[in-house]
């Protein structure tokens, strides 16, 4: 049996009375029985006498070569009709063929490796969520393709560091977006992870962000998770070969350097990309994309070259749409063949349909809307030289701003705030009703013993008198409040009172699904203390004093250090 063209709809029926005659009737009037239209002709007298018959006998003599032509051009249309329905069900067969062909390509894995602590934001008014997809660059030599792209032969069959991540968000108005970098050396709490390769348990440590892949990808997303309490949807990951098929495929971005720039080994400073440019603007792609990429010592440290995939990503997507790749049959089935080949996903997306819903969620966001940056971050104390640390109120801004689902952009974020002054004020606290969670449980240590009440109670020190406890725990790595999604703009500003009694920010509050009231849920950053832990106060904005790219800007260039400037 056939197939439709269209997957999944079966097979296609037959036309109805497409053998028949009157399917298009005109074209056989002189064709026999009664469908011809000189059948439907009714008789004169003049057809029963001598004349008549002679007409007849005529009319015979020159009906049959007009007969057996239309015979003939019958068959040639109901060929044509087989063969167009052969070329249908062919194509659909081959379609589907395909699709399954592209399927096989993509390799999979969970989306988390059993320690995933946050929370899915809910819906807006619209019935849509923010999207986080957690993107990781792998330094895997464990191929023969890697290998010739980079490393020495030792480190095969070594476990592969995670020295790109990057956390994609988009809006649930999907009309923002940000990428968020966190560079590879910073030191990190690391939950407990299981390798799903190797069945390999290591346990929760303190230690590098790059080293969270030795338990999967979705060990590198519960880090992620536990770090920013920002819900992940999906995991993506590659390879030095997948970046090279990749940049070929798309057919190259643009880049651009203020100065001549050779990336080579120095006294006492090892390795290097082996990237060499002149100054000035350059396509590239292929083995020189991932050179560029890879580029750390000529960007003078992994910030820079944290910014430096950042110019990249933005001059693929505005290649991408200047290409009309998102409509362009041609263009999407040689990216989807790459791309399916060169991706790792996690599961819940591990199909070419779900991938391509993605894609077309990003396909409209505006390039002025796309802003990218990396961690605001502190030295480490514990090796200032080597290792950083989230700078204390500017990267836990970012994370709220994440969580909150608030754009980077300080202009949108303005307006954002002068909707929620002009909205509803709080209810008076007497007559809020509060439920206290303890959920003081979720970084893996036992629950802080009636932590709920006392939190309960100082909110009914505050007037907050109808303040109760829940009867079932909970887990939140960070103090929130939160309000459903029913109660809207007065919900929310409900949930703001109560964080501003207890003096916690604004970024504590969130939105849940409808299903329960107004809820605060201790988390276990706040084990103890009447005083809600403070954080270092920074006004500044996330973007500023960091690696920050926007996407229309198309001027962008990288500083190279001066050591790497010789060609």
């Amino acid at each position: 049996m056939g197939r439709s063209s269209t997957p999944g709809e079966g097979t296609r029926p037959r036309v109805r009375h497409a053998g028949q005659l009157g399917w298009d009737d005109d074209l056989y009037e002189d064709g026999d029985g009664d469908g011809g239209k000189d059948a439907a002709k009714p008789e004169t007298g003049e057809s029963r006498d001598g004349g008549g018959r002679r007409a007849a006998s005529h009319g015979r003599r020159r009906g049959r070569p007009r007969r057996a032509a239309k015979k003939k051009k019958h068959r040639v249309l109901r060929w044509i009709a087989f063969s167009l329905a052969f070329l249908i069900l062919g194509t659909g067969a081959a379609g589907y063929l395909w699709y399954e062909h592209l399927n096989s390509n993509l390799r999979k894995g969970e989306r988390s490796a059993g320690n995933s602590a946050a929370k899915k934001k809910a819906p807006n008014a619209a019935g849509q969520t923010p999207l986080n997809i957690l993107l990781i660059g792998s330094d895997s030599r464990n191929s023969k393709e890697n290998l010739k792209l980079g490393g020495s032969k030792k480190s095969v069959g070594g476990t592969p560091l995670a020295d790109v991540q990057m956390l994609l968000h988009v809006s649930a108005d999907r009309k923002n977006a940000s990428v968020v970098s966190i560079p590879r050396d910073t030191r990190v709490d690391i939950p407990a992870c299981e390798n799903p390769d190797t069945h390999q348990k290591y346990p929760a440590s303190n230690g590098i962000i790059n080293e969270t892949l030795r338990g999967g990808p979705g060990c590198t997303l519960d880090t992620w998770e536990q770090l920013t309490n920002v819900y992940i949807d999906h995991w993506m990951m590659v390879d030095f070969a997948g970046v090279v098929d990749m940049a070929d495929a798309v057919g190259g971005a643009w880049v651009c350097v203020k100065q001549d720039v050779n990336d080579v080994p120095k006294p006492n400073v090892p390795g290097g990309s082996h990237l060499r440019l002149t100054k000035g603007r350059h396509k590239i792609q292929g083995e020189t994309a991932l050179k560029w990429l890879r580029t750390r010592h000529a960007f003078e440290s992994d910030f820079g070259r944290s910014k430096a995939q950042h110019m990249y990503l933005n001059s693929v997507l505005r290649e991408l749409k200047s290409q009309n790749a998102f409509t362009d049959t041609g263009r999407l089935m040689n990216l989807a063949e790459t791309a399916t080949k060169s991706l790792q996903v996690s599961e819940e997306i591990g199909t070419v349909k779900k991938l391509f819903d993605l894609g077309m969620q990003l396909k409209d966001v505006p390039l002025e809307k796309m802003n990218m940056l990396t961690m605001p971050r502190i030295p480490d104390p514990k090796n200032p030289d080597a290792h950083v640390l989230p700078k204390p109120g500017a990267s836990d801004k970012l994370w709220a701003l994440l969580r909150d689902d608030q754009s980077l952009d300080p202009k949108d974020r303005a307006k954002a705030a002068k909707k929620v002054a002009a909205g509803p004020k709080a209810g008076a606290p007497a007559s809020l009703g509060v439920t206290v969670v303890n959920g003081t449980s979720a970084d893996g240590l036992a629950p802080t013993e009636g932590r709920a009440g006392d939190i309960r109670d100082l909110l009914k020190a505050k007037g907050f008198t109808e303040a109760d406890t829940s009867t079932e725990p909970g887990k939140a790595l960070t103090t929130e409040v939160t309000y459903p999604h029913s109660a809207g703009a007065q919900g929310k500003a409900d949930a703001l009172s109560v964080a501003k009694a207890l003096g916690m920010p604004a970024g504590t509050v969130s939105e849940t699904p409808d299903g329960a009231g107004l809820t605060l849920t201790v988390g276990s950053d706040w084990r103890s203390g009447s005083m809600f832990p403070k954080v270092v106060e920074d006004d500044s904005d996330p973007l500023e004093g960091t690696e920050s790219v926007n996407g229309a800007k198309t001027d962008d260039c990288m500083d190279v250090y001066w050591p790497y400037r010789q060609m």
